[in-house]
C-alpha cells in the first residue's frame, strides 16, 4: 500500500508459538495458521523515532506484518489473532506467488476494559504484482493522524469502497462497516432459506426481509 521510509524497516520472523502464547487461539485458527500461513515478518515499525513524527493516544506505535501465505486465501480469523496478539495498530501484506494485497482494520481501546482492544471489519485490497511502484506514507502530524489516513486509504482501496461522510469521524465509519458486514451475512442466510422455503406464505415473508436487508446495506453504504 505505502513505500515506508527506510528507517522504519525491522524485517525480523516471528515465530507462530509467540502468537498462540499471546493470543491463546483455538484449536480449529492453529489448524488455519498451518495450512494458510507460511511465514510471518515483522517488516516495519511506524514510531516516533522512525518516521519523525510524535505519538497520540493508541497511537503510540503502528506495526507493519507481512504474512506470506501457501495459497491465495487466508481466513479472517488468522489476522483477528494477530491483532489480538500484537497490541500495536496493525497493517498486513499478505503475499502469494509474485503479488500481494493489503490488509488492515480500524483497532479502538475497549470501553468494557482498558486492557483490551476492540477490532472492526477488516478492509482488504485486491491483488496486485509486489513489484508494483507505492505511494509515500501521507503526510501527518502524529501518528493518529497518520493511522486514521492509512486506513482510509484502505477503506477506498477495498472492494467494498466505503466512503466517509462528511465529517464522518473513522470511529463510525468503521462501525458503519462493521453494520454493513453484518447486514450482508444476514443478506445471504436469507437467501439461503429463500431457496429452501417451499411455502408460499414463507416465501412472501422471507422476501419482504431480503428486501428489506437490501434497503439498509444501500442506506448503510450512502455517503449522505
Amino acid at each position: 500500500m505505502f513505500a515506508y521510509p527506510q528507517q522504519a524497516e525491522v524485517n525480523r520472523p516471528v515465530p507462530k508459538n509467540k502468537i498462540y502464547a499471546h493470543a491463546k487461539p483455538r484449536r480449529s485458527i492453529r489448524d488455519r495458521f498451518v495450512s494458510q500461513v507460511g511465514e510471518i515478518i515483522w517488516k516495519y515499525k511506524l514510531a516516533p523515532e522512525t518516521v519523525n513524527v510524535p505519538a497520540k493516544g493508541i497511537a503510540q506505535e503502528i506495526q507493519v506484518f507481512e504474512v506470506a501465505l501457501k495459497g491465495r486465501d487466508l481466513a479472517e480469523d488468522v489476522l483477528r489473532t494477530l491483532d489480538k496478539a500484537i497490541p500495536s495498530l496493525l497493517f498486513f501484506e499478505l503475499t502469494f506467488d509474485g503479488r500481494v494485497k493489503f490488509a488492515a482494520a480500524y483497532k479502538r481501546p475497549s470501553e468494557a476494559s482498558s486492557r483490551k482492544n476492540v477490532v472492526e471489519a477488516y478492509f482488504e485490497t485486491p491483488w496486485q504484482p509486489a513489484t508494483e511502484a507505492r505511494p509515500p506514507l501521507p503526510v501527518a502530524l502524529d501518528l493518529a493522524g497518520l493511522y486514521e489516513q492509512m486506513l482510509h486509504r484502505h477503506m477506498l482501496a477495498s472492494p467494498m469502497a466505503l466512503s466517509p461522510r462528511p465529517d464522518e469521524p473513522l470511529q463510525s465509519m468503521a462501525d458503519r462497516a462493521s453494520l454493513i458486514r453484518a447486514k450482508e451475512n444476514e443478506f445471504r442466510k436469507l437467501e439461503v432459506r429463500m431457496k429452501k422455503e417451499i411455502q408460499f406464505n414463507r416465501k412472501v415473508e422471507l422476501n419482504s426481509a431480503l428486501r428489506a436487508c437490501r434497503a439498509e446495506i444501500a442506506r448503510l453504504q450512502r455517503q449522505l
